[in-house]
């Protein structure tokens, strides 16, 4: 059994609180940071995996070189647990990679957490759209291109 921890961390279900909206915030990042992420094929890939299993809406996203922060949203009252929806999607990926030679793409596990205000979205939303420019990619965060909103997420 594995330890909760830094490395393993807890994944709590997400549970519908008086009929408030839920949102999550994700971050998945590649098997030993591997820088394979950040490119125009990546990026549909990606967007097709997340559109392929609708039991999560995804919202705001931006892929880095080497991880990805999104913001999530079970698609209905009944909320699907989330760990399955994301071992699908990265598995969908990882099965259509253009470059055999760079798998496994995906690190085991990833990082989240349940946004508690619409206010904290659009903060983590601030922060995550500067992070090419913290890492030196742009000069500014609408130039870089991995990045998008699929569904709007509201409160």
């Amino acid at each position: 059994m594995n330890n909760i921890g830094r490395k393993h961390p807890p994944h709590f279900p997400a549970v519908e609180r008086h009929n408030t909206e839920i949102i999550v915030f994700l971050m998945v990042c590649t098997k030993q940071r591997k820088q394979v992420l950040a490119n125009d094929a990546t990026h549909q890939l990606l967007c097709s995996a997340w559109a392929t299993q609708p039991s999560w809406l995804v919202g705001r996203y931006v892929i880095m070189p080497d991880h990805i922060h999104l913001f999530c949203a079970p698609a209905d009252l009944d909320t699907a647990m989330l760990k399955p929806w994301v071992r699908f999607w990265k598995s969908h990926v990882a099965k259509n990679w253009i470059d055999p030679a760079q798998l496994p793409i995906w690190q085991r596990d990833f990082w989240d957490t349940h946004l508690r205000t619409g206010e904290s979205y659009d903060e983590k939303w601030q922060y995550v759209l500067e992070n090419p420019v913290r890492a030196g990619l742009v000069k500014h965060s609408e130039e870089w291109p991995f990045q998008g909103e699929l569904n709007t997420l509201y409160w």
